[in-house]
């Protein structure tokens, strides 16, 4: 699975800009460092870019710098996770100087209420419109995370400061650890105190321009990694400051393309050829099945025609064989002189059986084929009750209408 870094840059604090206009403070770069890995895991790619050119990946994350993101250890609130943030919020208040609306905060993973945690802070306008830019260019960032996050084992990792402040060419620090992370400049005081009790427990690495620097500061070893490793290995952190107002939208279709992103690995591929299998193997049984039931179909239209030629020899061409059988048997009943069961005599016959109890007999009596109407005046909802209960033993159906009861054959009622 591809894998696209963006690093960006430190933001410009308000003692940089000039005449301390505030609202440089959310100016959105020109164009963008990137880091772009085939595999998730080793740099295939390094660049810097206009937002409509960054090349395209499987995943997106932005990297933020340690001077960007600040990090506060509290007692998290029990809150409910709508009203988290405002939670966090008033336990900061006092702690942090900026405005509420110029502060994003996030609660990192492991954080239980009621217990001490991690928050982390970074500056909420500048992140809005960098990410904004970046979505309206067509690149879709997936997460933010921050360059550097409290560890249970200490690691330091040394940097040449190349900003183009007054502090360019200056080497840094970023010492993380348990009680939290620290970027300072290795000319002041503040360094050594930090490193001091570290000791053995501590992994050192350096950029390689800061690499001679930090082991004669050190006076050990360190190892090299580049600022595009150390941006791989940032995006595998699990902190997410894009979260509460900067959560991304259509999560569910995000989460179903990483389904189906996850699907398409290398290592899911046994699971897709398993399922290509089975969905072939539904196809074809499928197809067996519908051919054994036509067959089974055609023998039975078959032994009915042959059922009605052996019936009725007359019939010579056979179109609907149970239609033509009941045709050629209500000829013959007819031919023969006997009432079919929905001839005039056999409905007659049958309202008379069922004829409710007190009710006098019908002034008229109309016969359509198949249907008889016999009037009924003045009947209640007692004597048609029993009409219909009486009828329905026989097979038949009677409605009530207007003062007339319409007697039929029930259908499907042989």
């Amino acid at each position: 699975m591809s894998v696209l870094a963006i690093v960006l840059a430190p933001r410009e604090r308000i003692a940089a800009q000039s005449g301390g206009d505030a609202g440089a403070g959310v100016r959105v770069p020109d164009d963008f460092s990137f880091v772009y890995s085939a595999d998730g895991t080793v740099v295939t790619q390094v660049g810097r870019t206009a937002a409509s050119l960054l090349p395209k990946a499987d995943r997106v994350i932005v990297v933020l710098a340690d001077a960007d993101v600040s990090w506060h250890r509290i007692k998290v609130p029990k809150a409910p996770p709508a009203k988290l943030r405002a939670a966090l919020m008033g336990i900061l208040e006092e702690t942090l100087l900026d405005d509420e609306g110029a502060l994003h905060l996030v609660l990192a993973p492991g954080g239980q209420p009621g217990r001490t945690g991690w928050v982390a802070v970074t500056h909420k306008p500048w992140l809005t419109a960098v990410l904004t830019a970046l979505e309206t260019a067509g690149t879709d960032v997936e997460k933010v995370v921050p360059a550097s996050a409290p560890v249970a084992q200490p690691m330091g990792h040394f940097y040449v400061d190349e900003s183009g402040d007054g502090n360019q060419g200056s080497v840094y620090l970023v010492f993380a650890r348990k009680e939290g992370v620290n970027c300072v400049n290795l000319d002041g005081a503040l360094a050594k105190g930090l490193v001091v009790g570290a000791g053995e427990l501590a992994r050192w690495t350096a950029t390689p321009a800061s690499a001679p620097h930090a082991e004669r500061w050190l006076g050990s070893r360190v190892a090299v990694l580049t600022e595009a490793e150390r941006a791989m290995l940032a995006c595998r952190g699990a902190t997410n400051l894009r979260q509460y107002e900067l959560a991304p939208h259509h999560r569910g279709m995000r989460a179903l393309r990483e389904v189906g992103r996850r699907f398409m690995l290398p290592e899911w591929r046994a699971v897709r050829w398993g399922l290509a299998g089975l969905l072939a193997m539904q196809l074809v049984g499928l197809n067996a099945y519908a051919w054994h039931q036509e067959r089974a179909l055609e023998r039975r239209r078959e032994a009915m025609n042959e059922t009605l030629r052996a019936a009725f020899p007359g019939v010579r061409t056979v179109l609907d064989a149970p239609l033509q059988m009941q045709r050629e048997t209500d000829r013959a009943r007819s031919l023969a002189g006997r009432a079919g069961e929905g001839d005039f005599e056999s409905l007659l016959g049958a309202a008379a059986a069922a004829w409710p109890d007190g009710a006098g007999p019908a002034p008229t009596v109309r016969y359509e084929p198949g249907k008889l109407t016999l009037a009924a005046p003045g009947w209640g909802e007692v004597q048609v009750k029993q009409l219909r209960e009486r009828l329905a033993a026989a097979g038949l159906a009677a409605e009530f209408a207007e003062g007339r009861v319409v007697v039929t054959r029930r259908a499907g009622s042989r």
